[in-house]
């Protein structure tokens, strides 16, 4: 016997009504999102960034700041909310590994220790974030936004033209920090799956 998996789909996918009329549910929704540099408002992001008080420092880390870029992420892992669309695996010492090419923007807390982090992938002009996590006893304070101004202010003075960013419609705040941050939602996407057998 066949088993059924879910599916992704667009939400303009003329096959999604089709799916439903089937039987399949949507169980997750996600979303993606752009900057353009020529969009970007250098002086908001640099306000959203100076707002973090306190011992907080927002910088990029090193390949000596692996160990923590391990350790934050081992502790928020099963923290991604919707699904296929929008899991992260556990990083490997070689995804934890900053480069020209791989990129990452923290934030540690008064210890020195790491507590909020994004990654992204660079793709000669363009800008893909991999993902953003904030420590659990850390968030609601900024940071996500934080780190994705500063990702985004640093890569553009080293001429990105375009980002893009994506997560599940479950993360209100993750959504609200990229909108901060000025990016705007242009997919959206439903995960389906099949009737009970």
């Amino acid at each position: 016997m066949v088993i059924a998996e879910n599916v992704v789909l667009r939400d303009n996918d003329p096959r999604l009504p089709e799916f439903q009329s089937r039987g399949w549910r949507i169980v997750a929704r996600s979303w993606a999102a752009e900057l353009n540099a020529v969009d970007v408002d250098t002086e908001r992001l640099t306000a959203l960034i100076e707002c973090l008080r306190g011992e907080r420092v927002v910088r990029e880390p090193e390949i000596s700041d692996k160990a923590a870029i391990l350790t934050l992420d081992a502790a928020t892992v099963a923290d991604y909310p919707g699904g296929i669309a929008t899991l992260h695996d556990a990083l490997g010492p070689e995804q934890a590994t900053v480069s020209s090419t791989r990129r990452g923007f923290g934030v540690t807390g008064p210890d020195g220790g790491l507590v909020a982090m994004t990654f992204v992938d660079i793709y000669g002009t363009k800008v893909e974030t991999d993902f953003t996590v904030v420590a659990r006893e850390w968030r609601r304070q900024g940071l996500a936004t934080a780190v994705k101004a500063a990702s985004v202010l640093a890569l553009l003075s080293e001429h990105a033209e375009s980002f893009r960013t994506g997560g599940s419609d479950e993360n209100i705040a993750s959504l609200a920090a990229n909108t901060s941050v000025g990016y705007t939602l242009d997919e959206v996407w439903s995960t389906l799956t099949p009737p009970a057998p």
